[in-house]
């Protein structure tokens, strides 16, 4: 799985950096959904991504699973976190997108949605192991991302390859968090 969302993003990337065809379509949808839907609600779902939102609900896990002595594994959710702007911030810099909306660049990928999905999905991975119905914490976890790549797309704030490329980023960087949490844990 790793190596299909490695891939992908690459493939992304390149048409980023190549002006490549696939960037055609992605601008002309973009265009086509930016200001539709409700926009207080949209602004709600992009603002999920902030770091002042999406942060604080990965702390909250982060103690409750050092509390619960789950350390490695909330040490690794720590570091995830980090390596979002440790990632994102060159990536935005190298690739020098513009904005839909905007003459401003630095868009790809898209920062709000790495942060909500390794928050949300590092707190969903922490929290699992302590609740009866685990699914849940993942499928919440889905959901707040999916809001928040939605509502990035409908305010004109990214363009969709943004977002698709931010998934694939944010998924090696989880996959990695569980992998690092589960080794070195007694099997259960």
């Amino acid at each position: 799985m790793t190596a299909t969302l490695a891939a992908l993003f690459a493939v992304i990337t390149w048409q980023v950096l190549a002006d490549g065809p696939l960037l055609g379509p992605d601008e002309r949808l973009g265009l086509e959904l930016a200001g539709r839907g409700p926009a207080p609600l949209a602004g709600l779902f992009a603002d999920l991504g902030n770091m002042q939102v999406a942060v604080p609900v990965l702390a909250c896990a982060v103690v409750v699973a050092w509390l619960r002595r789950a350390r490695r594994a909330a040490l690794g959710a720590v570091l995830a976190m980090a390596a979002v702007p440790a990632l994102v911030v060159p990536l935005k810099l190298w690739t020098d997108r513009q904005g839909p909306l905007t003459e401003a660049t630095g868009y790809y990928p898209s920062g709000h949605t790495t942060t909500a999905m390794v928050a949300y999905g590092a707190a969903a991975l922490l929290l699992a192991p302590y609740l009866r119905r685990t699914w849940m914490t993942l499928v919440a976890a889905v959901l707040l991302t999916a809001a928040t790549s939605v509502g990035l797309v409908l305010r004109g704030y990214h363009w969709p390859l943004d977002v698709v490329a931010a998934w694939c980023l944010s998924g090696i960087l989880l996959i990695a968090l569980r992998a690092g949490s589960r080794s070195g844990q007694p099997p259960k």
